[in-house]
């Protein structure tokens, strides 16, 4: 058997683009399928930014979110997401999320199977990398807003 090496990606490489021009919602990939069979994108909400909705006919799309506060909406389900928390949408879910917090919502975004996600997001337009999102990806604030109270991501109602 041929030993495939690891295949380490570094903060400096993150190119962030957007789906299409006007979008308030930036995307990196990470992986894509490729060298992965998830693909993972780190995303990033501009203040009161959020991407129109939106459905994966096949794919499972997972959030962790990093840095911020928002809203997610699966269907008719409304969640708050903070920092800290992970959300699972299923395959043909309609959903979209909103930052509600005062600075930038970060997450890490994983999409199985990618189903033309990365190629997608390589297709739309460059957009501006800066520190800030860079530095994301190499630490995670030391202090994490608390999800709103009654709404704890392990909790049912949290469930989309």
């Amino acid at each position: 058997m041929v030993a495939v090496p690891p295949v380490l990606i570094g903060p400096d490489a993150l190119e962030m683009r957007r789906i299409s021009a006007g979008d308030s919602v930036r995307l990196g990939v990470l992986a894509g399928p490729e060298i992965s069979p998830v693909t993972v994108l780190l995303e990033a909400w501009d203040v009161a930014g959020a991407q129109p909705p939106n459905s994966h006919p096949i794919s499972t799309e997972l959030f962790v979110f990093l840095r911020g506060t928002g809203l997610a909406v699966c269907d008719d389900t409304r969640v708050p997401v903070a920092a800290g928390a992970t959300l699972v949408l299923p395959p043909t879910s309609l959903h979209h999320i909103r930052n509600t917090g005062p600075g930038r919502l970060y997450a890490l975004t994983l999409m199985c199977p990618d189903d033309g996600f990365a190629a997608l997001v390589r297709r739309g337009p460059r957009a501006s990398t800066d520190a800030e999102d860079r530095a994301v990806l190499a630490a995670l604030p030391a202090a994490l807003p608390a999800i709103p109270s009654g709404s704890s991501p392990g909790s049912p109602d949290a469930a989309l």
